[in-house]
């Protein structure tokens, strides 16, 4: 491996800061923002660059195997061989390229990552087709339990945000924070994309040899979207809180798969969207 530094998490930048009429250069930092680009090695022993993605570095190796989870790839830590940086390119990247090779029994489709990877973002796929796309991924089954108590539920956005170190230099930052039922964080992760938070939460637990994930709660810092919703689904997670609101697809996924949906989490209260059998309401 090369002697080259690896990126880090935050930058340091001199703005002016105005206050009072005057403007002065102060020290300060920034949430630093890097491309990503993820390679995978079929079983068949073929590398192809799955994505780039743009992401905080750290926790690279959870965030490329969480997002071979959210897209139905990767099942288990015996699909995943090897993960890696890239040690054969230009040096200035070497920390910029992530490779998963993987092993047999991973479900590994060029030609639908291909389609899935290039029309997430366009126009004109509806609501429908995304949801008849993800159940082709077959999920897996999302257990029946756990329940939580609404009151540790509207505790968990004040414990993820004392757990956000880069937030507390930066501001800059989504979070993301699997719980247990009884609220304790168990792992927290950070990144300018909620998304890529979620991701390295479920890489971790892969790696960990914790997946599915089971009868935990994960909490996320901001809106709960379609692929918050998609990415805990993919590592069984059963309840989803955000401190923000939900999306309609978000909802969707949640009644599909009888997935316990809460957004608006915050302040002492929150809204219960789907799965409202998870959720014990305190007297």
């Amino acid at each position: 491996m090369s002697s080259q530094v690896r990126p880090a998490s935050t930058v340091p930048v001199t703005p002016l800061a105005v206050r009072d009429g005057e403007a002065r250069p102060r020290s300060d930092v920034v949430a630093a923002e890097e491309p990503l680009e993820i390679r995978v090695v079929d079983p068949a022993g073929v590398e192809r660059t799955l994505t780039i993605t743009m992401r905080t570095p750290g926790s690279d190796f959870e965030l490329a195997v969480g997002l071979l989870v959210a897209e139905g790839v990767v099942r288990a830590p015996s699909h995943v061989a090897e993960v890696k940086y890239c040690v054969g390119g230009p040096e200035e990247q070497q920390y910029n390229i992530v490779t998963v090779v993987l092993r047999p029994g991973a479900v590994f489709d060029a030609e639908r990552l291909a389609r899935t990877f290039v029309t997430s973002s366009a126009c004109g796929v509806c609501g429908k087709a995304s949801l008849e796309g993800l159940a082709v991924q077959d999920p897996p089954a999302v257990p029946r339990g756990p329940t939580v108590s609404a009151s540790v539920l509207q505790q968990l956005p004040l414990a993820l945000r004392s757990k956000q170190r880069l937030f507390d230099r930066t501001g800059g930052l989504h979070a993301a924070g699997l719980a247990s039922v009884e609220g304790e964080l168990l792992v927290v992760r950070e990144d300018v994309g909620r998304h890529n938070a979620v991701d390295k939460v479920v890489g971790s637990e892969l790696l960990a040899g914790r997946l599915p994930v089971g009868e935990r709660v994960l909490q996320v810092s901001g809106r709960a979207s379609f692929e918050i919703m998609q990415k805990a689904l993919s590592a069984g997670i059963p309840i989803v809180a955000a401190v923000s609101a939900p999306s309609s697809l978000a909802v969707g996924v949640a009644e599909e798969y009888g997935m316990t949906l809460a957004g608006f989490v915050r302040d002492g209260s929150l809204n219960i969207y789907a799965g409202a059998q998870r959720i014990k309401v305190d007297a």
